[in-house]
């Protein structure tokens, strides 16, 4: 027992005082003169990547080496190692790990503490605290302690205006920043009433930039960026005043906040008028002098109501960013609306036991009771205000990148968490996730910008679709990204947008899903209980982010599924007239160009384990080695007869087979050529093919047999490619560019799937059949041009709801052609067309002459005064003498008087 415990403490003494071994990482400092292309050449020819100039050390490169282990406790061997000989070479050093420690004594960021009096209550910037129960941080603190706070950013706050002499805005207010475009002022006060309704945009803008350590209310998200409101939503709400309200001094402000938008009554489907519109593309087109103004949009808060917020144009616009709400816990609120428009989530209240959040107040107060996604907005507005402080040249879609890469799910609990094909997590519920401000920031430092945004759109055949009862409705576009045409090539996505023409006896009841070529599945619209409306969409479009990233090439499938509620006739079926995929992204990898180098093609390395590399340091002289025995022992099977110096294959003095490598490198013999090489059997040696081929009969690159990971070989050409060309079709199992049939001018995933024809030809469905002319179209069973009905002067089938162009003396009536309007409708002119259409007339009229008062009949229980029918009921005469003047002054015209004193305008006919 004594022996081993002296054992054990001489073994603690040793390991005590002998030196730790170091750790070798696969990163060198390498000295060369001779500039950075001489750098990159010498790192290509050695198997390295040149990660640029050390620094400010001229000629002193940092090279990384990735078939190196990261952390070894030995310094490597291999041919890699042959660099240090090389002449062009100064000095050569493999990169050791060194032990650093931070001298602070404090590293809880919850040090962070400020004077005001709610700053304690702020529990979403607290979430580090023990007696939290969020679990997640939003990481603000460690942004402001990276010194961000909003400082040189403008915000503005879209709403009902802002208290600008309230104390913890007074500091931040910007009348540049400012507008009342209720009153036409620069004022933008609210109104005030003893119920204080006009107290929303004061709440809000106290969360982005309320005044820190003033000793009143509460810090701001940016508590240094300077803040404005507009003065909008106290009166009537009008496309112009909102197109107004968004065009408001776009080069001076960088973030509009708005948290509102349509009632959220799970029945209404309203979006930006034509103006409104405008505004928008003229913001992220010329904003913040061509950066791009930032919209940032509550989701909504209509969850109750089964609203769903792609039935909101605002929020489902790809020029904003649409924002979500969660609760302490990372709950779903009661409040909140599911869509797949949403990108980011912050924390909002929850139910009535939940704690709610603490901001700015009118008439100089502060509350604790700010509610539902108005919160997240703002919330959200005051993160990417930091994040612009890092970087004041990231765009508007830079942004939206941003909060894709750093959102996280955290604790967040819902179902539908899934990972996109490009690696991202996403829900219907949060988007992509909590915000991170501290990533925010860190990202947005480095940050360059994406590629120029591309717009690639694709219609499907107008061909009218029943959408039956119970029944599942599916409808495909194939689409090659648009890679015919360089400025709307899209290979990567951002936004994707579906246009949809859909007639139906009740809106409610439908299922709207997108199905992306990797499998992503998008839902577009859940079933509203509310919604009774039998309008429809009309080209109303639904967007999806939850395709971020992924490739946009292949088949995308609408799935419309009807489920028909007890208030409608299940017998009345809906109809799909058409729908457009609008896909919006990138021709490029987004974030390819963020990394300081580009991958190169790499020199085979072949380990020498029989064999210690030699590591050059600084001016340090090499010891002289002694003379070294000649070698008796075997030599390796794949040496030839010239024998060796040594057991392994690259001791060889020549090969049997083939050698790899060169002089310089270190050649070894093989007994045949890897990947990414061929075999010259004349000279006995494997040769390098072309960058794209992984095998090839030849260096050119007309010369592959088989390509690199992500390329498709172009067999006619011999040649590796990253996307087929025109006429091709990509065949992924064999990575082949295979020929589309002699119809098609193009095609996807088989020969017959054509996307566009060759001249003389016209798509049917995927297939490219011969062009009809006018009054017939093209049978599919029957292989042949077949009439249509006596009523189309052009269709796509039999049926008289199957025309696309109406025959002379047909006017088109509800998707059909008739000879004359039915009755309660008149022909009227149709813009585009070159024949009349019936239009409906007013109501409770059986028939008319036009537009406007033009009854000549009505329906029974009305009777027709003045060209308009007026209910019997409402027939409730008057005053005799009142009745009179309204006869003598010829005010039967006016509605109001014709009901009030409808004897009295009978009279007068």
């Amino acid at each position: 027992m004594h022996l081993v415990f002296i054992f054990l403490s001489l073994t603690f003494v040793l390991c005590q005082t002998l030196p730790s071994r170091n750790v070798y990482t696969n990163h060198w400092a390498v000295r060369i003169t001779g500039g950075r292309e001489e750098a990159d050449k010498l790192a290509s020819k050695y198997g390295y990547i040149n990660l640029g100039q050390i620094g400010s050390l001229e000629d002193h490169y940092h090279f990384h080496h990735s078939k190196v282990v990261k952390r070894s406790a030995f310094s490597t061997r291999g041919t890699h190692t042959f660099i240090h000989m090389d002449p062009k070479v100064d000095w050569v050093q493999q990169q050791v790990v060194k032990a650093r420690v931070k001298r602070y004594t404090r590293n809880d960021l919850n040090f962070v503490h400020f004077n005001d009096p709610k700053w304690s209550s702020m529990w979403y910037i607290h979430c580090g605290d023990k007696s939290s129960r969020c679990r997640s941080e939003m990481n603000i603190l460690a942004a402001w302690q990276r010194g961000y706070t909003g400082k040189n950013v403008v915000v503005t706050i879209l709403d009902d205006g802002i208290e600008r002499n309230h104390p913890d805005l007074a500091q931040n207010y910007d009348q540049l920043a400012s507008y009342d475009v209720n009153g036409n002022d620069h004022d933008p006060t609210p109104r005030y009433d003893s119920s204080n309704e006009n107290r929303h945009g004061t709440r809000c803008a106290g969360e982005v930039a309320a005044v820190a350590n003033n000793s009143h209310c509460i810090v701001g998200i940016a508590y240094n960026a300077r803040i404005g409101g507009i003065r909008m939503l106290d009166g009537d709400v009008t496309d112009v005043v909102e197109a107004k309200s968004l065009g408001i001094r776009p080069d001076y402000i960088d973030i509009y906040s708005a948290s509102w938008g349509p009632d959220d009554d799970g029945k209404t489907v309203d979006g930006p008028g034509p103006l409104a519109k405008q505004a928008f593309e003229q913001g992220i087109k010329k904003g913040r002098k061509g950066l791009g103004s930032i919209f940032v949009w509550a989701s909504g808060n209509g969850g109750r109501q089964g609203d769903h917020c792609s039935c909101d144009g605002y929020t489902n616009s790809i020029y904003t960013i649409s924002v979500s709400s969660t609760t302490e816990n990372g709950n779903k609120p009661w409040y909140l609306e599911v869509c797949s428009s949403t990108l980011a989530t912050t924390y909002s209240s929850g139910e009535f036991y939940d704690r709610k959040i603490v901001t700015t107040d009118l008439r100089q107060r502060c509350t604790d009771g700010h509610t539902g996604t108005s919160v997240s907005a703002p919330m959200v507005a005051g993160v990417i205000a930091l994040a612009l402080e890092a970087n004041p040249l990231i765009t508007w879609r830079d942004v939206q990148h941003l909060l894709v890469k750093t959102s996280r799910p955290a604790h967040l609990k819902a179902n539908d968490w899934k990972t996109n094909a490009a690696g991202h997590r996403v829900s219907h519920l949060y988007g992509f996730g909590l915000v991170d401000a501290d990533a925010m920031v860190v990202e947005a430092k480095k940050w360059r910008s994406v590629p120029v945004q591309h717009t690639c759109t694709r219609i499907s055949d107008r061909r009218t679709r029943y959408i039956r009862p119970d029944q599942y409705l599916n409808a495909s576009i194939s689409t090659t990204g648009c890679t015919e045409d360089a400025d709307q090539r899209v290979l990567y996505l951002e936004h994707v947008v579906v246009r949809v023409l859909i007639v139906h006896p009740r809106r409610g009841d439908l299922q709207i899903n997108l199905i992306s070529p990797s499998g992503t599945r998008s839902q577009l619209l859940a079933k509203r209980l509310f919604d009774n409306s039998n309008e429809g969409f009309r080209n109303w479009e639904f967007m999806t982010v939850h395709c971020w990233g992924e490739k946009a090439e292949g088949q995308w499938t609408l799935e419309i599924f009807d489920s028909p509620s007890q208030q409608r006739n299940p017998e009345v079926l809906g109809k799909l007239k058409e729908w457009t995929l609008i896909l919006h992204g990138t021709a490029e990898h987004p974030y390819h160009s963020h990394s300081s180098h580009h991958s190169r093609s790499r020199m085979l390395e072949i380990p020498s384990p029989g064999r210690e590399p030699k590591v050059h340091e600084p001016q340090q002289i090499p010891e002289e080695e002694e003379e070294e025995e000649e070698y008796n022992g075997p030599c390796h099977t794949e040496c030839g007869d010239q024998g060796c110096d040594g057991p392994d294959a690259d001791h060889c003095l020549n090969c049997i087979h083939f050698s790899l490598g060169s002089l310089k490198t270190g050649r070894t013999c093989v007994s045949h050529c890897p990947l990414g090489y061929y075999e010259d059997p004349e000279a006995r040696r494997c040769r390098r093919c072309w960058r794209g081929c992984e095998t090839c009969v030849g260096r050119a690159s007309n010369e592959c047999l088989s390509c690199r990971r992500g390329l498709y070989l172009h067999s006619d050409q011999s040649s590796c490619v990253d996307t087929c060309p025109a006429g091709c079709f990509a065949e992924d199992v064999q990575r082949q560019c295979l020929k589309c049939h002699e119809n098609c001018m193009m095609c996807v995933r088989d020969s017959d799937r054509c996307t566009a024809c060759n001249e003389g030809y016209s798509l049917a469905g995927m297939t490219c059949v011969p062009q009809c002319a006018d009054g017939t179209f093209f049978n599919l069973e029957e292989m042949k041009c077949i009439t249509c009905h006596h009523s189309c002067a052009t269709c796509t089938g039999p049926g008289n709801e199957e025309c696309i162009q109406c025959a002379r003396d047909f006017l088109q009536q509800e998707w059909k052609c008739v000879p004359a309007c039915t009755e309660g409708y008149y022909p009227g002119e149709a813009v585009g067309l070159p024949q009349k259409m019936c239009r409906k007339c007013e109501e409770n009229c059986l028939s008319c002459q036009g537009p406007g008062v033009t009854c000549t009949r009505c329906r029974e229980g009305y009777n027709l005064v003045s060209r308009t029918c007026i209910a019997n009921a409402t027939c409730n005469n008057a005053d005799e003498v009142f009745c009179e003047m309204v006869k003598s002054n010829r005010l039967c015209e006016k509605k109001l008087f014709r009901q009030f004193c409808c004897r009295t305008c009978l009279m007068t006919g």
